[in-house]
Formats: C-alpha cells, sequence, structure tokens
C-alpha cells in the first residue's frame, strides 16, 4: 500500500514562505519522478514542479526562481521550499509519485489528499 501524506500547508502574508512535506509509504523499487501540483479555486489542477530518481528538476515558469523541489531519500520525504509567495499561489497543493511500489510489476500514479497554502494579507 502506497500512501502519500502532505503537510506544511497555511495561511502566510505576501512575500512569506512555507515549506510544504510530502511523507511517502511503501517499498520503492524504482522512481520515475515525483511532483508537486496545484489546484486553485475555479481552475484546473497545474503542474508546479518534479523531480526525478537521478535529482532532475523541472519547474513550471510561473515558480522559477522561487520554489524548490528536493527529496530525502532516507527519509522518503519530498519537500517544496515555497519563497516570495504571491497570492496567485494560493491553491490546495498536491504531492504524487509515479514509479514501481511493493509487488507491482508496473509504475503506477499514487496521489496524497491535499494541503491548503492560502497567500493573504
Amino acid at each position: 500500500q502506497v500512501q502519500l501524506v502532505e503537510s506544511g500547508g497555511g495561511l502566510v502574508q505576501p512575500g512569506g514562505s512555507l515549506r510544504l512535506s510530502c511523507a511517502t509509504s511503501g517499498r520503492l523499487f524504482k522512481l520515475n519522478y515525483m511532483g508537486w501540483h496545484r489546484q486553485a479555486p475555479g481552475k484546473q489542477r497545474e503542474l508546479v514542479a518534479t523531480i526525478t530518481e537521478d535529482g532532475t528538476t523541472n519547474y513550471a515558469d510561473s515558480v522559477k526562481g522561487r520554489f524548490t523541489i528536493s527529496r530525502d531519500n532516507v527519509k522518503n520525504t519530498m519537500y517544496l521550499e515555497m519563497n516570495s509567495l504571491k497570492p496567485e499561489d494560493t491553491a490546495v497543493y498536491y504531492c504524487n509519485t509515479v514509479g514501481i511500489y511493493g509487488n507491482s510489476r508496473y509504475a503506477n500514479d499514487y496521489w496524497g489528499q491535499g494541503t491548503q497554502v492560502t497567500v493573504s494579507s
């Protein structure tokens, strides 16, 4: 059973910072990538950042230079460091992982339940 649990969301003023965490359980054999996504009210879910097994990262243009994605392989946890937050960053943030876990022969896509980030004065 693969579970992802996000934490670290909350209310922050514009210009502030937050660090989101995504704790993953389940025996990993091969990781394709892990990612952070967000969905604002009335909008489609969008990709924020991804990180591959070798540490290659990719960011949406809207967060480049402000957000940093990272992984701690020992703790099985992924992070999203968010700086210089803007009101338009307000959304529910979700983490996902695509990989081969447990007894599966194929890669599957797993998602967390989401954590709310609100940027407001």
